[in-house]
């Protein structure tokens, strides 16, 4: 699993040392926590303010197109969360991702809106968008819902199994690209 954050999360995970290399690898599950000592990476990516989120959506396409996890979006073992939102800009921002396939968590919604936009939104968006906008004030379970939901297109994926990790360095990676 990588970590990329955007906005005033990023201050947060830069305060509690998740944007530096030299962060103990005990905060980050194992899995992480290798790819991130092989690659010479911190636990948490920082990828910009709050509305550069479109760089993560770039991201994700690329996971789909260039490394052939998935065929959409929708199919990504990946959850947003906005758990501290102050702003109504990230309703919108949110938004743009579910409308792309992701999954978003929210702390709490926004309280002016309609009983049938609210349906609609929380219950019924997935079916169309293949996304889905998620609400738990509490961020212990807020991040189990998002883990399940990682688990289970992990799983539909094929890759909830454990097996042994294999990191290629560039010249192997050359290597497979010129066969």
């Amino acid at each position: 699993m990588i970590v990329l954050a955007t906005g005033c999360s990023a201050m947060t995970c830069g305060k509690a040392g998740l944007l530096t290399r030299r962060q103990p690898t005990s905060t980050a599950g194992a899995g992480l926590a290798s790819v991130g000592r092989t690659v010479g990476i911190p636990p948490v990516l920082h990828m910009g303010a709050c509305v550069d989120n479109s760089r993560i959506l770039m991201a994700a396409t690329a996971v789909v197109k260039d490394g052939g996890l998935g065929d959409d979006i929708s199919d990504l073992p990946a959850a947003g969360a906005a758990l501290e939102w102050m702003s109504e800009k990230a309703i919108a921002i949110g938004h743009y991702f579910v409308a792309s396939g992701s999954s978003q968590s929210l702390e709490r919604p926004s309280d002016d809106g309609s009983e049938t936009v609210t349906k609609y939104l929380f219950e019924e968006l997935e079916n169309t968008l293949k996304g889905k906008w998620g609400f738990e004030p509490d961020p212990i379970k807020a991040a189990k819902l998002m883990i399940d939901h990682i688990d289970k297109k992990r799983k539909a994926l094929g890759i909830d199994k454990s097996r042994e990790r294999v990191l290629f360095d560039m010249a192997k990676r050359r290597e497979l690209d010129a066969a």
